[in-house]
């Protein structure tokens, strides 16, 4: 049997069978006979449709037009910026705070090197997920809770924490550890001097040398010198792609320490000196006392002491916060600075101020006696049956000016203060003059924030204030440094230089010298005189020798000072006991300046609220004198 077969045609990737091609011939013939070749399925656009679609077209090129003037136009120096911004990071590298030193070159505060773990969200992942991941991490690294995170996430981290963040800080964007400082003093014997420093504020940031991660002073040489301590922070562009990957630094400027203070302080002076204060105010059952030494030849603040005094440490990072909240509402208040901010009644302490202005106006001279039976008596104005005493603690004869000035008479001065009988008085209004010449009730102008003024009462303020007229018996209050004057330790001390220095009043100052880092001087602060030769010498010579006597006890048998003449130096002294609002209980003062034919230290302590008449000032200068001449 024949079997035909039909031959295969070849192409390239797979063979057409012969019968493939007569169906397609008999399909095609099948379309043609049906007229179904050339037929299309078509549904015509309509005309209202077309115009919408073409209008919707030219709506959106339109808006895409604006938004493109918007940027590209309205908004180019914006976005520029903030493209600048993106590219270019500007940080600062930190710098150190100025030191301080006192006069021998000890150095009295520090700067200890710190690192914090400081975040920045502008430079965390933009991604949600991505940012958590960097947060939850980070939180376990440190363990501390990422809600918690603030721009300082870590402050002074410790070594271990330090050297595993350094390992892996570049796996966290938005994070950084940053060497900072941290503000540590030497003793807290001079803490009303130094001050502390405190997190800057945001009114405080405006000036170019601050960040907000910043500490400014506070308080004491911080505070007042923070211009001249303050540091230069230098300034690094850092380079970041939009991955927030590090590409380049370079550094615009370098980074600049603060300058340094070199005071007049004798640090080991003000230690001697706070030591003998606290054990006398334990001795009496007190806490608060005040004591200033002062060269009288140029001003320089040698010691400042105020009780209770405070540790300054507490206000550093990383500090007790216990017991600085203890410190801070601590009712004896150890943060007042009582040698220059407390006002008190000076007691006797103001007679030879009141002696060389009796001079200075001649209206008595120095070898004239007043006799003192103990009391001045003073009859009414209007009604003689009613008298007035003005006492004294005793009687003391006949009395010049120094032996007056020596055994502190209160009649002599009730006398040559207000008048009595023969013998002028100078009045309130000549006694306030020559008290603020000798720069009472004036502010000194010492080198520490928030020194108060003082106050001098007279007449018309008293009408003011009081609805009273001015009485004889206020005159005869205000020549012994009783009623309502009220001045501050450091112009008592500043008042007797001038006398110590035969006429010149210094402003006092604690800084002596500004340095750099090389300890090259940069600037020597100069003595600055308030007046000069307002009082005549021969007439300060007079009231000196007064304050002598009352050491030595020449013609003075009830001398005010006499245990002071032991020392190794010749000195003069004046004491004061001031009445206070609390009954029997006084403000004890002494001022004492040596040697002296040559002074070169006054010393002005006080010791407030002492109960009954009791010596405590004067033995305490007499120890810190002995110590201090036998150096």
């Amino acid at each position: 049997m024949l079997e035909f077969r039909l031959p295969k045609i070849k192409r390239k990737k797979q063979d057409i069978e012969p019968q493939e091609i007569f169906l397609d011939n008999l399909a095609q013939k099948k379309q043609k006979e049906l007229g179904a070749q050339d037929r299309k399925l078509e549904t015509p656009v309509s005309e209202r449709t077309l115009k919408r679609l073409i209008f919707f077209i030219i709506l959106i090129v339109f808006i895409l037009f604006l938004k493109t003037f918007q940027l590209q136009v309205l908004n180019y120096d914006k976005y520029s910026q903030l493209s600048d911004n993106n590219e270019f990071i500007i940080g600062s590298i930190n710098a150190a705070r100025g030191v301080i030193y006192d006069s021998q070159g000890k150095q009295l505060a520090f700067n200890k090197s710190s690192f914090d773990l400081i975040m920045n969200k502008d430079d965390l992942p933009e991604d949600d997920n991505e940012r958590l991941r960097i947060l939850e991490e980070m939180s376990q690294l440190i363990n501390k809770d990422y809600n918690e995170f603030g721009e300082i996430v870590l402050e002074n981290i410790d070594h271990q924490t330090l050297v595993l963040l350094e390992t892996k800080i570049d796996d966290f964007p938005g994070f950084e550890i940053r060497h900072n400082y941290i503000r540590y003093y030497e003793t807290e014997t001079a803490s009303h001097i130094l001050g502390y420093i405190g997190r800057i504020s945001s009114e405080e940031l405006s000036s170019e040398f601050y960040t907000e991660l910043d500490y400014v002073g506070r308080e004491g040489l911080e505070s007042y010198y923070e211009e001249v301590l303050r540091k230069n922070p230098g300034k690094i562009k850092i380079e970041r792609d939009v991955y927030g990957n590090l590409l380049s630094k370079e550094i615009i400027s370098l980074p600049k320490s603060g300058h340094n203070l070199v005071l007049w302080l004798d640090s080991v002076l003000q230690s001697k000196i706070e030591q003998v204060l606290k054990q006398s105010t334990e001795n009496i059952g007190s806490s608060k006392a005040v004591a200033i030494a002062m060269n009288p030849k140029t001003g320089g603040i040698l010691s400042l002491v105020s009780l209770p005094s405070y540790d300054n440490n507490l206000f550093s990072k990383g500090a007790d916060e216990e017991e600085l909240r203890k410190l801070l509402t601590n009712p004896e208040e150890p943060l007042f600075n009582r040698a220059i901010s407390g006002l008190y009644t000076t007691g006797s302490t103001i007679k030879p101020l009141i002696a060389s202005a009796a001079l200075e106006e001649d209206i008595i001279d120095y070898k004239t006696d007043i006799f003192c039976q103990g009391e001045i008596i003073v009859p009414h104005k209007y009604d003689p049956d009613i008298i007035y005493k003005y006492t004294d603690l005793h009687a003391h004869g006949a009395t010049d000016m120094r032996k007056a000035i020596a055994e502190s008479c209160n009649v002599y001065f009730y006398t040559i203060g207000g008048g009595y009988k023969n013998q002028e008085g100078l009045g309130p209004s000549r006694i306030k003059q020559y008290l603020e010449l000798f720069g009472w009730a004036n502010k000194t102008g010492i080198d520490l924030p928030a020194e108060e003024q003082g106050f001098i009462p007279y007449p018309e303020w008293k009408q003011e204030y009081k609805g009273e007229g001015w009485w004889d018996g206020d005159t005869y209050n205000l020549s012994i440094g009783q009623g309502d004057i009220m001045i501050t330790p450091i112009q008592v001390v500043t008042a007797f230089s001038a006398i110590a220095n035969g006429g010149i009043l210094y402003s006092p100052k604690l800084v002596k010298e500004i340095t750099d880092n090389n300890n090259n001087v940069l600037m020597a602060v100069e003595p600055e005189i308030i007046r000069s030769n307002f009082v005549d010498s021969d007439n300060l010579e007079i009231v000196r020798q007064g304050m002598r006597w009352a050491v030595t006890g020449q013609n003075s048998p009830n001398a005010s000072s006499m245990t002071l003449n032991s020392l190794p130096v010749a000195v003069a002294a004046k004491t004061g006991t001031a009445q206070t609002p609390y009954k029997n209980h006084f403000h004890n003062w002494v001022t004492v300046f040596a040697p002296y034919d040559d002074p070169e230290i006054v010393l002005t302590i006080m010791f407030e609220n002492v109960e009954e008449l009791r010596a405590v000032a004067l033995p305490a200068a007499k120890e810190i004198l002995q110590w201090y001449f036998s150096q």
